[in-house]
């Protein structure tokens, strides 16, 4: 769908989408909005996960006293093994507002989301003083959110975790890369998960790495912030949270001192 720019604040930039396979659309009408162009990289697609053991980790997950979503991709999957209901006494919890949104769109309500929407607002909004003993579930895929499920056993939760779907590696083809490459700079980079951004400079050509660094990274936390300045990045930004919109908003301070200068 076409989106008819609501500003020029981004006009000439390329911003590199690192969303899974299929998940593009609400970055690519963020930047569409500013007058940019994305161009998808995906470093992984999103898998569901079933099974037996799979099913009966999510119930026990879903049978704690408090319930935490990673992502809606975790929502989703979650949903399709079986109907989420959140029962009196329980306190269900988000990683961020579009967790919570898909959540209640399958009528789950209330449901906590911090305004950071990161590990580090989760576990700030977390009674992590308070866990000890307690059963917690996560609701996640393997290699997620490890800050989340690290903290509630150091504060002595009973994790119950459910690793509902699985990130499977996308190696960019040679076609996909010359794509990349043949692309005008300035690039913006919208980081939002650690793991998308390491999976996908391990599997770049060096000329292709190297020109990628010299993106603006837009990180959307302080955490992922230090994490690009470690792979290399010079320009980093921190955004105030993860949305689409956000990200981008932290490299628009850029894009009107440029304007400003030429």
């Amino acid at each position: 769908m076409h989106v008819a720019p609501a500003s020029s604040l981004l006009a000439g930039y390329y911003v590199i989408s690192l969303r899974p396979v299929g998940a593009h659309v609400a970055l690519r009408r963020a930047a569409a909005r500013l007058g940019a162009r994305t161009f998808a990289l995906s470093p992984w697609r999103i898998v569901q996960r079933d099974s037996d053991a799979v099913r009966a980790a999510l119930q026990a997950a879903l049978d704690a006293e408090i319930v935490i979503f990673s992502s809606p991709p975790a929502v989703a999957a979650a949903a399709a093994l079986q109907p989420l209901v959140r029962r009196e006494g329980q306190d269900w919890f988000a990683v961020g507002a579009g967790t919570a949104a898909a959540l209640a769109a399958r009528g789950v309500a209330p449901v906590r989301a911090p305004t950071r929407m990161d590990s580090e607002g989760l576990l700030a909004l977390l009674p992590l003083h308070a866990l000890a003993g307690r059963r917690v579930g996560l609701v996640t895929a393997p290699g997620g959110r490890g800050m989340i499920a690290a903290a509630l056993e150091a504060a002595g939760a009973h994790l119950r975790r459910a690793d509902v779907y699985a990130r499977v590696p996308v190696r960019p083809s040679a076609r996909r890369l010359a794509a990349l490459q043949a692309l005008p700079e300035p690039w913006l980079l919208p980081i939002s998960s650690g793991e998308a951004l390491t999976a996908l400079l391990a599997q770049l050509p060096d000329p292709v790495r190297t020109r990628l660094q010299r993106a603006q990274a837009l990180a959307a936390s302080d955490r992922l912030a230090v994490l690009a300045r470690t792979l290399g990045f010079a320009d980093v930004r921190v955004a105030v949270d993860a949305r689409p919109e956000s990200l981008l908003a932290a490299a628009v301070p850029a894009s009107q001192a440029v304007a400003h200068v030429s």
